[in-house]
């Protein structure tokens, strides 16, 4: 059976590695670069790697690269964003077939129950959803530049629209979005395809059946999902304000919609309207937080999810009671349920803990760079969490300190979700257990 459940996830895993392998021989062809010399293999699988993982770090600006090779970008960039949900969905019901038994549990976990018999309407959904969304959204910005007097404001357009709502947070402008902060009508459409995109299909669904009366009642996954990110989004753009608002947002560029959009973009997005070097303490470890956190499961952003770390609240502040669960919202979470949030939050951890010791070792002790702690811990938050803000730190990197950072993005894309899929295993019947035994804690 470990033999089965590991073939299950080896076409992702296989998929996301040929894409970014066939897109970072792409990125070296001389006709995808018109930065000075030739591109190297590192730098172009560092940018594939980021595109593919919708994370939006990188080592060269992205206007260095020609129309091809910021078409590839693109291209790789939706590809990513649609294939941890898309091809998985695909692969598992075999495109379009029969839904075996010991599948459905693990397309439960994406979809909630009300997917899994008819998986092939939520693929269709996902596609269908995803190009009319951008499309609006490339018409918005598309006008917002144009009104800025942008240079190829449709292709302008079309890049920054897949980028914000598959979260990724490339940008063709080489200081990211700061050249339109205060601006908003280039601001307000990237912010909301990046909260779309950020509250996965299966809740765009529901509301979208509860408008259409095909539901009464939307399910507990979307009403936590909801709930958790508007009390954050207006929790930190409330802080972003206070802690910027004598500083970094005391220009006509900042205000409350310059604390908005900071709270909106470390949800896995990335594009900045001010220099995240700048940032005050406060507002540094906030937006760790944030990035950390991410988005909600069964969507194109990564972290944590925002579910996960609500579960963990809950159980933080209410406590579970004697048989393991919480009640919320007239709903009960079983205690299987507080056992994977708190799996899935130690996993983070260890990882984001592994890959700062990797990068101390590689950059400061081995390197010779003068990196500050802050902002290495910083920068794998980001690359974990498939953010892409950084603090100024990612060009500087040494090879090695690159490796590093691609192996902790593809670990936030593609590992995260195999290590949040529920494990297809039998229910084994015991014939004896071992005594029960009690350890002291706290």
């Amino acid at each position: 059976m470990a033999r089965h459940k590991a073939n299950d996830k080896t076409p992702l895993f296989a998929f996301f590695i040929i894409t970014i392998l066939v897109g970072s021989v792409f990125l070296t062809l001389p006709v995808a670069w018109e930065g000075p010399g030739r591109l190297d293999y590192l730098s172009a699988l560092f940018t594939a790697t980021s595109a593919v993982c919708v994370t939006g770090l990188i080592v060269v600006n992205t206007s260095q690269f020609s129309f091809f090779g910021q078409l590839v970008i693109a291209s790789l960039i939706q590809i990513g964003g649609l294939g941890i949900i898309t091809f998985a969905t695909l692969y598992l019901t075999g495109a379009g077939g029969k839904v075996s038994l010991s599948k459905r549990s693990l397309i439960t976990d994406y979809y909630i129950d009300s997917v899994s018999y008819r998986p092939g309407r939520i693929v269709k959904h996902i596609l269908v959803l995803t190009f009319v969304v951008e499309a609006v959204g490339i018409a918005a910005l598309y006008l917002a530049f144009s009104g800025h007097g942008v240079d190829a404001p449709v292709w302008n357009a079309v890049f920054h629209a897949v980028s914000a709502f598959c979260n990724a947070g490339f940008s063709l402008f080489d200081d990211s979005l700061e050249s339109f902060a205060g601006s908003a009508p280039v601001l307000v459409p990237i912010m909301v395809l990046v909260v779309i995109g950020g509250l996965g299909f299966v809740v765009i669904d529901d509301l979208l059946a509860l408008r259409q009366g095909r539901r009464r009642v939307v399910s507990l996954h979307t009403k936590i999902t909801l709930t958790a990110t508007v009390v954050m989004l207006g929790l930190s753009a409330a802080g972003f304000y206070m802690f910027e608002r004598q500083a970094l947002f005391a220009g006509p560029g900042g205000g409350p919609l310059g604390a908005l959009f900071q709270s909106v973009t470390p949800r896995t997005a990335g594009f900045n309207t001010v220099p995240q070097s700048e940032l005050s303490s406060p507002a540094v470890v906030w937006t760790m937080l944030l990035m950390f956190i991410g988005g909600a499961p069964g969507s194109i952003a990564g972290g944590l999810k925002i579910t996960t770390f609500a579960v963990i609240v809950l159980f933080v502040v209410k406590r579970a009671d004697e048989t393991g669960e919480i009640r919320v919202f007239s709903r009960r979470l079983s205690g299987k349920i507080l056992a994977r949030a708190s799996g899935m939050l130690m996993k983070c951890l260890g990882l984001i803990f592994s890959a700062v010791f990797a990068l101390t070792i590689t950059e400061n002790f081995i390197g010779g760079q003068d990196f500050l702690l802050i902002d290495v811990i910083f920068e794998t938050i980001s690359a974990f969490a498939t953010v892409g803000l950084s603090r100024g730190i990612t060009a500087d990197l040494t090879s090695w300190g690159r490796v590093v950072t691609i192996l902790t993005m593809f670990a936030g894309r593609v590992g995260l979700i195999t290590m949040a899929a529920p494990r297809l295993r039998p229910p084994s019947r015991r014939l004896y257990d071992f005594p029960e035994g009690d350890i002291l804690l706290g």
